[in-house]
């Protein structure tokens, strides 16, 4: 784990967004893609770079793939789970993409 490639991982808002989101515990890729708006191809790169820098990892169950923090990786730099439990709840987008991950999974769509 090279803090450079942790960093330059976190230098997109679309990779914060879903960092914002995990930091509640784990997702499926549908849940990521249904609260970002965007398409699997996408979510799926960017989820890609977060698991090389090893700021996530993966679980497969059955069809679908889960994805939750790497906490040896947050124990090892332990200032960024500051950063991502106190500074993203100042970014407005990261405000919205909980509630709707919160009303998503009240619709009762979710992979499960």
């Amino acid at each position: 784990m090279d803090i450079v490639h942790i960093l330059k991982a976190l230098a997109d808002e679309n990779r914060i967004r879903m960092i914002n989101l995990l930091r509640n515990g784990e997702l499926c890729v549908c849940e990521i893609e249904a609260v970002l708006g965007a398409k699997q191809s996408n979510v799926s790169r960017h989820l890609n770079k977060l698991k090389v820098a090893g700021l996530i990892t993966s679980e497969k169950k059955s069809q679908w793939v889960y994805y939750r923090l790497n906490e040896p990786t947050f124990q090892k730099f332990p200032f960024l789970l500051n950063i991502i439990n106190e500074e993203l709840e100042k970014i407005d987008i990261c405000k919205e993409d909980l509630k709707l991950l919160e009303k998503f999974r009240k619709s009762c769509r979710c992979c499960d």
